[in-house]
């Protein structure tokens, strides 16, 4: 985790975020009031507006060479020591900084890093401020991310947090993981909450309307790829003709180079306009993948506290039964096919006698007193996660709504500058073409 990685590939490109302050909707703050809040409504403690440019390639010419960054905010966060924190780091550091802030905070919807081919100013500004931009008031506070901006120590307090992380440690080991995966991947929960179910269908849908969003961009990418390149093609052959037909020569030499102009415009747009949107989009789509894992967490949950529960019933009706058996009372003993058999093969053991029965229920006993701490402790942890998640869900709102406005906002603002300029050049071509006379 803590290895150098040697894809630090981004000499190549600067990038900041902008400083805007209103591309989020109005969110409560602490300062508003519990009575401007919903139940469920995240706290909002402050802004925290970060930067990162100024990419410079340390250690150059030598095996161990990285890009770093550097990395400012302005913030009014009391967690942070100065206004304007700043420091450099590398895409590791960023790496480091997801995988623990998903670790510690695993009812947070901490997104996903960028994939290594979508690398690049659009995928990393989308990754950064999701988590860094007063899009999470959860994850802005941590003390990863102030150290991220102020500590001068950063290496350190990344081994510091490998070795003692803030959260507890899991006592599982890996086959009691893999065997729980395994069990739970077949199982469903009993009951279902009706809100979490509500979620489950927005999130599908949203990734579906994202999905068919992005494979219809991809094939407008395509096609406007093979129409730059059929425009090329054409004002070449124009050019040519004007070769031939000496009387028109010079406005087939302008008509040719407005076809290269607007097949240039097809150029840029695909490049400026598409081709960020797409990644957008991908990393949108990558981020509710990020919700839908925190829901099936949540359902995880749930699902705990459902088959403790139902293991605590079933010892119980276990030891309740012996009692019964023990007291005299055959008839009120419950005998099902499992009880009956069991009871058999006791007998024919010659372990039927009162006293191996008392034995057993003092171990019922302990387990039922030991079951009822876990299903207390399971029911707790269930319903803070719930919590938890229904304010996550809110936060994943906001964030999601500014997104969409700034990517949409941006796709519009580049199909507006590519028809502007079109229509342009063609306004000044038509009268060159108009002068054009054909003797019949």
């Amino acid at each position: 985790m803590l290895g150098d990685d040697p894809e630090d590939v981004f000499d190549s490109v600067t990038w900041e975020s902008p400083p805007t302050t209103d591309i989020l909707p109005r969110m409560p703050l602490i300062e508003d009031g519990e009575d401007s809040r919903g139940p469920h409504d995240p706290k909002w403690y402050g802004y925290l507006i970060t930067h990162v440019k100024d990419p410079v390639k340390e250690l150059a010419e030598t095996k161990d060479a990285y890009v770093s960054y550097l990395v400012t905010a302005k913030t009014n966060l009391s967690i942070f020591s100065t206004p304007n924190p700043s420091s450099r780091r590398r895409f590791q550091d960023f790496v480091f900084l997801r995988n623990n802030l998903a670790k510690d905070f695993p009812a947070c919807v901490v997104p996903p890093l960028p994939d290594k081919h979508r690398l690049g100013w659009s995928a990393i500004e989308g990754y950064i401020h999701r988590f860094l931009q007063p899009r999470h008031p959860t994850l802005q506070r941590s003390t990863l991310v102030r150290a991220l901006f102020e500590s001068t120590e950063w290496h350190v307090i990344m081994h510091q947090h490998v070795a003692h992380p803030p959260g507890p440690e899991q006592s599982q080991g890996v086959i009691d993981n893999l065997s729980d995966t395994l069990l739970n991947a077949f199982a469903r929960v009993r009951k279902p909450d009706e809100r979490f179910l509500v979620m489950r269908e927005n999130v599908d849908k949203f990734e579906e309307s994202l999905s068919t969003s992005e494979r219809l961009w991809n094939r407008l990418r395509s096609r406007t790829t093979d129409l730059t390149a059929d425009y090329h093609d054409l004002a070449v052959a124009v050019q040519g003709l004007g070769f031939l037909e000496s009387g028109i020569t010079d406005q087939l030499n302008h008509f040719s180079n407005t076809l290269l102009e607007f097949s240039a415009l097809l150029r840029h747009t695909t490049q400026n306009t598409i081709d960020p949107f797409l990644v957008h989009l991908h990393s949108l789509l990558s981020y509710s993948h990020a919700h839908r894992a925190v829901l099936k967490l949540r359902d995880q949950k749930q699902l705990d506290l459902e088959e403790l529960t139902e293991y605590l019933s079933g010892v119980t009706a276990e030891r309740d039964r012996l009692s019964a058996i023990i007291s005299g009372h055959a008839g009120s003993s419950g005998l099902g096919i499992g009880a009956y058999l069991r009871d058999k093969m006791d007998a024919i053991r010659g372990t039927d006698d009162d006293r191996s029965r008392v034995e057993k229920m003092k171990k019922l006993d302990a387990k039922i007193k030991e079951l009822t701490e876990a299903v207390t402790t399971a029911h707790e942890t269930s319903d803070t996660f719930s919590n938890e998640t229904l304010c996550e869900q809110i936060a994943f709102q906001y964030a999601k709504e500014a997104e969409m406005k700034e990517m949409l906002n941006n796709l519009a603002d580049g199909q507006i500058e590519f028809y502007r300029n079109a229509m342009e050049e063609w306004d000044r071509i038509i009268p060159i073409i108009q002068r054009i006379r054909v003797d019949v």
